[in-house]
């Protein structure tokens, strides 16, 4: 709050033209920890984009976005976000004697976009049905927990050019990083304006990553093929 001006023995303090609050609200950056988007999943509000193969489906009610796969989805968030995010959801691979109940791909894509029309990710034509090689031309983060019928834990940066190289050190196997079946998981993803990518599972950094040419903004999606997926409070903040 402004001081008073005119006190006798302190000095006078500027007077600021209400007109220009606006301009200054503008400018300021979001608080640390500020919530950009969020869904509870206790009603379908058409805020997601589906894209799956044949045989599969996707609902979402009570709390939770239940995406049960034969051949193939990836279930986009509809707004464009613009770095830096964090994106956190809790995730569980359901294995209940289903007949799509296997324990494997946890996957996700962040900041994707299409370099052919980097503004709309889901422009007419775009041809992708949700088989996983549709994908290749995006410019995105990629991590596939638990994939390969959960023997791997890979993290890619694709190039946008089909080109979706694998360090080694981004390339786990160990158990320690792979799924186990009813689990529910806290999945971190960030990516920050200096570069840095991280993706954690409940607390725990599994991956980091310094990217030379940062994707500063697009799209999130769930990504998974032949399994049952259970996800709950979505929520995207700045870091």
């Amino acid at each position: 709050m402004l001081a008073p001006s005119g006190i006798a023995g302190k000095p006078t303090s500027p007077m600021i033209c209400p007109c220009l609050f606006p301009l200054l609200v503008a400018v300021l950056p979001l608080p640390r920890g500020a919530l950009l988007h969020q869904d509870d999943f206790q009603a379908d509000a058409g805020r997601w984009v589906t894209e799956q193969m044949a045989g599969g489906r996707v609902t979402i009610a009570g709390g939770a976005l239940v995406i049960d796969d034969a051949n193939g989805c990836t279930v986009w968030w509809g707004e464009k976000l613009t770095g830096p995010v964090v994106i956190s959801y809790e995730a569980t691979v359901v294995n209940q004697g289903g007949p799509r109940d296997r324990v494997s791909d946890l996957n996700c894509f962040w900041m994707a976009t299409d370099p052919q029309h980097p503004g709309d990710l889901f422009r007419p034509g775009h041809g992708r049905t949700g088989k996983f090689a549709d994908y290749d031309g995006l410019r995105t983060y990629y991590v596939g927990q638990g994939g390969n019928t959960n023997t791997t834990t890979r993290f890619r940066r694709y190039a946008g050019s089909g080109v979706k190289p694998l360090l080694p050190q981004h390339d786990r196997r160990e158990p320690a990083v792979l799924l186990e079946g009813n689990r529910p998981y806290r999945i971190t993803l960030v990516a920050l304006s200096d570069g840095i990518v991280r993706y954690y599972r409940d607390g725990e950094m599994i991956f980091e990553f310094k990217d030379p040419a940062p994707l500063s903004e697009g799209w999130f999606g769930f990504r998974t093929v032949h399994s049952r997926l259970r996800i709950r409070d979505f929520k995207v903040t700045r870091p």
